[in-house]
């Protein structure tokens, strides 16, 4: 059988279980791939981003590179999606890659650490600081060729049933908290807990966590954490600037051609920098509307922040001392983070400061 005729019948994930290494696909060939979600239809902004993405790429082919698009839970679960993708399940996955710290922390830095990158020092150090190349290389050890498509901004730190007055009221909270942020908080006496989105509601409407933590107010409205949990902190400083990825299984990127290639570049680039403007533009109404219905916004007291900090400089010196892919990453992402800070505290932050504090 010629192969060319074999991956249009048989579609790249279906050439991948037999084994065979597919043909170059060319732009005038027909192919339809799959897209896996870690996220909840009803999230029009985190799940969005998969429609607009797969949007771009078939009016880009002319309807030739056809996607489909997979809530969490549709194809596989929510944190799955990592292990679809380098096994060839499926072709594509869209995640937030520091769901994945339980099998290698490293992860985390695809996406966002405790006080690390804010979302333009973040797209800067991927684009221009060799971001992109560290986190290829690590993932290539999973089949895996990685795209940054989409980040929220800095998030909220969640939603609590009790105030949080000192660093002592983190003690045995049980807090649903992304990624990262639980290696920091457990040294302070949390007792965090990797829930997927689509089920954190109802764990705290239970009791069984005593707090939450999702990503802001437009999204969080959406999932009503208001109704079961009335204060609301800020900053989310485990994720100053969380970018999320698209995930291609390496042997079938391979096989397209470089027009198809750049097209997911180019799709990719465009449907992120769509969904942070979503963020943007949608939040302040949705902060509004929490307020009106009684939402009491809190920012976590110092002795909070202080002690999360200096916790999160004792995890990063020990996984420099244990973890080389870490520490290789890390490097460079800790060096980026300090020379940015120096830039943004001048006219980034003096003008931010300054029209925060007028009225308008």
């Amino acid at each position: 059988m010629e192969r060319r005729i074999f991956v249009r019948g048989a579609g790249i994930a279906g050439v991948l279980a037999a084994g065979v290494a597919p043909a170059v696909v060319h732009p005038q060939t027909t192919i339809r791939w799959r897209i896996a979600s870690s996220f909840p239809k009803a999230l029009d902004t985190l799940f969005g981003v998969c429609d607009d993405f797969a949007k771009s790429m078939g009016e880009m082919s002319g309807g030739k590179f056809t996607i489909t698009t997979h809530a969490a839970g549709d194809l596989m679960p929510a944190l799955g999606v990592l292990d679809g993708v380098s096994n060839g399940t499926v072709e594509m996955a869209n995640t937030a890659p520091y769901y994945f710290f339980g099998k290698d922390p490293t992860y985390a830095l695809d996406c966002a650490i405790p006080f690390g990158l804010n979302q333009r020092q973040m797209n800067a150090w991927m684009l221009e600081g060799g971001g992109l190349a560290l986190t290829r290389e690590f993932y290539a050890k999973v089949n895996i060729v990685n795209f940054p498509m989409g980040n929220t901004g800095t998030q909220m730190g969640g939603w609590y049933r009790k105030e949080i007055k000192s660093v002592a009221d983190l003690k045995g909270l049980k807090f649903r908290v992304g990624g990262f942020g639980g290696k920091v908080l457990a040294p302070l006496g949390a007792v965090p807990q990797n829930i997927p989105g689509g089920e954190i509601y109802q764990a705290l409407e239970k009791g069984t966590i005593d707090a939450a933590e999702w990503v802001g107010p437009y999204d969080d409205e959406k999932l009503g954490f208001n109704k079961v949990a009335p204060f609301y902190y800020y900053p989310g400083w485990w994720e100053i600037g969380p970018q999320l990825s698209l995930y291609v299984n390496q042997k079938a990127y391979d096989g397209l051609s470089a027009e198809y290639k750049a097209m997911i570049w180019s799709a990719s680039q465009a449907a992120g920098a769509l969904m942070m403007a979503k963020y943007d533009a949608r939040n302040p109404a949705a902060l509004k509307r929490l307020v009106a219905g009684g939402a009491k916004i809190l920012r976590f007291p110092k002795d909070v922040m202080d002690a999360a900090f200096k916790s999160s400089r004792e995890v990063y010196a020990d996984l420099n001392a244990t973890n080389p892919n870490w520490k290789k990453i890390y490097e460079s992402y800790s060096n980026f983070l300090r020379d940015e800070n120096l830039w943004f505290r001048f006219a980034e932050a003096a003008g931010d400061d300054f029209m925060q504090s007028q009225k308008l």
